[in-house]
């Protein structure tokens, strides 16, 4: 019997002496935050210095790719390591009374896969892939610890009613509840700033998420741990403090309200310094984690990765153009052309990964759990789509990313691929082509040539269409709940 105890206690202790060498995992995940959006992807008006500072010290990638074009679709990518064509969730679908389509029991999230390693995991932020009452629930699915929104339609609130603390609501009881969507009240003055008061409340939702967040660090700083920071910054509606925005007043924009007789989310005084300041604020919250690993000694022993769930948004009251939000290229949110699915990705580990260094190897968000449990010495994924691109990290020769697939049934209806790091083909109104009898056709695109999607070449290359419209075919997999008409009901 003691024998037995011991050699127990002894594999334990193994275990835990194991899991104890292993780096901890910190993932910054913005939301709706574009590719032209840091300075250190060229941005000039919005200030990300500590954001910036991940990228000085670690590695910048040119050619990552999120999940998918919006929100819940884009976190399923990401935390399945299925790719779109066979993911559970392909595109928003909310759930009464609150929440989003869920993952199943079955899904085998990267949370359960580092919590399989030893890790303490903890999500703090916006999850969207099934609220409490389902098999979504964060707190099945791997994490340990949830604080934040459960439901991305609440979220779009930055003054909620409540939030969900694990299983439970937590309510903010400084806010009447502010709505997401609204409009300025029957004869306001669209011109007087005091009419927007009414959006403005008293609890702001990403600072109690961030003293959750501080928290569960400062409690498992021991331990391995996972620390995943979905944030809702800076998704609209425009909703930050009046403080926070004081030095992007002061830089005297012509910055002209946005009262929402437009169809948008909520009216904002001083739209673009209101955007601006959000992005700032995310960036003062990743400069506390960094400055605590720091604190702790950890900064060594830790993974950092920042990266954005999607392109910039298309809502009106942003203003992607002033600030150059997609770059040099095409699209926005919602769409597969560049713009709405190339997004920053920024990695730190030091003396692993070299400082100051870019790669345009191609990567998608199916990629993160193989790359990270190579990294970590864990044990390689199966029944994956996602391919590790650990030896780009560490400086060591690897081979191109010979294809990435998307599709999104959103939007008309969406279906993308790279080929070989180079080429691109993408179908769009593939929803619509079935109900007006359209021949499909893809559009051709020398990526490496012209990032920008300005010029099609399908004619030129049929060979190279053919390919890519093999993998479309292949790697498509029927969905009930997210159908694409013109794929699921016959081509004609």
């Amino acid at each position: 019997m003691k024998v037995a105890l011991l050699a127990l206690l002894l594999t334990a202790f193994s275990s835990y002496g194991a899991a104890a060498d292993k780096p901890n995992i910190v993932f910054f995940l913005a939301d709706d935050l574009g590719y032209g959006e840091l300075g250190c992807y060229g941005q000039e008006k919005i200030k990300t210095p500590r954001i910036d500072s991940i990228a000085a010290e670690g590695m910048r990638f040119t050619r990552a790719y999120s999940g998918n074009a919006v929100c819940a679709p884009s976190r399923c990518v990401l935390m399945t390591s299925k790719h779109p064509g066979k993911a559970t969730i392909r595109n928003n679908k909310r759930v009464e009374p609150e929440g989003q389509y869920p993952i199943g029991a079955d899904e085998i999230t990267l949370a359960e896969r580092l919590k399989a390693e030893g890790y303490v995991c903890g999500a703090f932020g916006k999850w969207g892939l099934g609220n409490v009452w389902s098999e979504g629930n964060p707190t099945k699915q791997g994490f340990d610890r949830f604080f934040g929104y459960n439901c991305q339609t609440l979220a779009h609130s930055y003054y909620p009613e409540s939030l969900w603390s694990n299983n439970d609501p937590f309510p903010l009881k400084n806010n009447p509840p502010i709505p997401g969507h609204a409009n300025l009240a029957p004869g306001a003055d669209p011109s007087d700033p005091a009419s927007y008061k009414q959006f403005v409340g008293q609890d702001y939702s990403p600072d109690r998420i961030q003293k959750a967040a501080m928290a569960f660090l400062r409690e498992n700083a021991k331990k391995p741990f996972f620390f995943f920071f979905p944030t809702t910054l800076p998704h609209v509606a425009l909703q930050i403090p009046e403080e926070e925005m004081g030095s992007y007043r002061a830089l005297q924009w012509s910055d002209p309200p946005f009262d929402g007789r437009q169809k948008g989310y909520t009216p904002q005084f001083t739209p673009r310094a209101a955007y601006a300041a959000m992005i700032t604020k995310l960036d003062k919250y990743v400069g506390e984690v960094l400055d605590f690993l720091r604190e702790q000694d950890l900064a060594e022993n830790t993974i950092v990765i920042f990266t954005s769930d999607n392109g910039p948004t298309h809502i009106p009251e942003v203003d992607h153009d002033f600030f150059q939000s997609s770059s040099i290229f095409k699209g926005l949110k919602g769409d597969l052309f560049e713009g709405g699915i190339r997004i920053p990705q920024i990695i730190r580990w030091p003396r692993k990964i070299a400082p100051d260094t870019t790669t345009d190897h191609v990567t998608g968000f199916e990629d993160w759990a193989p790359t990270l449990l190579e990294l970590i010495g864990g044990k390689a994924p199966t029944g994956i789509d996602g391919v590790s691109f650990a030896r780009t990290l560490l400086g060591k020769q690897q081979a191109p990313r010979p294809a990435l697939y998307r599709e999104f049934p959103g939007y008309g209806g969406q279906q993308a691929v790279w080929l070989d790091g180079r080429w691109k083909g993408i179908r769009t109104d593939l929803n619509r082509a079935q109900s007006t009898s359209k021949k499909l056709t893809t559009q051709l695109y020398d990526i490496e040539k012209d990032p920008g999607e300005s010029t099609d070449v399908a004619a030129e290359h049929p060979e190279i269409v053919k390919e890519i419209e093999a993998i479309m075919k292949r790697e498509h997999v029927p969905s009930e709940i997210f159908p694409i008409s013109a794929l699921d009901g016959g081509e004609k």
